[in-house]
């Protein structure tokens, strides 16, 4: 009993440091940082990030390691790294040998009926704060992170192709349009590199990803939404064009949400036609625009044609 009241205040002492100014809660996050409680140093991570205290810096890096060994009894889901990192890449903190020690961490906890990995969202993360470190080059970069293409764990995969995007050269775009081309993974992989070359390449790219869509299967859909992603008449007549000639109804449904967020005025008019004058198809041009995020503009036509979104 006193060792759980002893948490429970310090669990209080910590979440009172939210309400202090920064320099008047920075002693106590300091002295935090070194508990031996993955909770109590993840919420001192966190607190110190909703503070802004970079300060912290030195001794937010310091304290990884700790929970680094023995990390299934050290730091049980990762809590401590997880924020440790979290709050680290929001500061910008430039040492890559922590990010590419998180990298490469795996940590194996007993679930029913065996282990699992825990520490897949902390690949995922470190993946992406290493691209923020200065002193590697895009080659190295690049080479750090192609292995993880590898991992076990599908969010990893696609972190992975985020990061690889954020490298920003055309090497990156090339290794993206690799990976694509190879397929035979999840369709949430497929297209982060989809929604990656394009992020890279712009419109340009468009008759590429395009054809990806020709299967109508989920990673067909993936396409179609990262063409949409890029806001631009073009996009907006290929799907067009696409939902023309397609004839599985699911598929045809995924191209008016995918037209539905290019964001084009032309792309809204022609949905508007479909759901006034098209009963085949006008369910799913009106769910198309209602989850779209519509503007006031958009809600005002659909009430006046007696369709609300609900």
């Amino acid at each position: 009993m006193p060792a759980k009241r002893t948490f429970d205040t310090e669990l209080a002492a910590l979440d009172a440091l939210r309400d202090l100014s920064p320099e008047a809660a920075k002693p106590a996050l300091a002295k935090a940082l070194c508990l031996r409680s993955n909770f109590l140093v993840a919420k001192a991570a966190a607190i110190a990030l909703h503070h802004q205290l970079t300060s912290l810096t030195p001794d937010l890096a310091a304290a990884f390691p700790r929970f680094l060994e023995n990390g299934e009894k050290t730091d049980p889901q990762c809590w401590a790294k997880n924020a440790i990192v979290k709050t680290l890449a929001e500061f910008e903190y430039q040492n890559p040998e922590l990010f590419l020690a998180g990298m490469r961490h795996i940590q194996m906890e007993p679930v029913w009926g065996g282990t699992e990995d825990s520490a897949g969202t902390l690949r995922g993360a470190c993946a992406l704060a290493l691209v923020q470190c200065r002193e590697l080059n895009s080659h190295r970069l690049l080479t750090y992170l192609t292995p993880l293409f590898a991992d076990k764990q599908l969010s990893v995969r696609v972190n992975v192709a985020r990061a690889v995007e954020q490298v920003g050269t055309d090497s990156a775009a090339l290794l993206l349009r690799l990976r694509a081309e190879l397929a035979s993974d999840e369709p949430e992989l497929l297209g982060a590199c989809y929604s990656g070359v394009l992020g890279l390449e712009g419109a340009s790219a468009i008759p590429w990803v395009a054809r990806f869509l020709h299967p109508e299967d989920d990673a067909a859909a993936e396409a179609a939404l990262a063409i949409a992603q890029t806001h631009t008449p073009e996009a907006f007549e290929l799907l067009k064009a696409t939902f023309g000639r397609s004839r599985d109804p699911w598929f045809r449904a995924a191209a008016l949400s995918a037209i539905a967020l290019t964001r084009q005025q032309e792309a809204v008019d022609w949905l508007l036609d479909l759901i006034a004058n098209e009963k085949t198809h006008a369910v799913d041009a009106h769910e198309a625009l209602c989850r779209s995020a519509p503007s006031e503009a958009i809600l005002s036509r659909l009430k006046q044609l007696g369709k609300p979104c609900r």
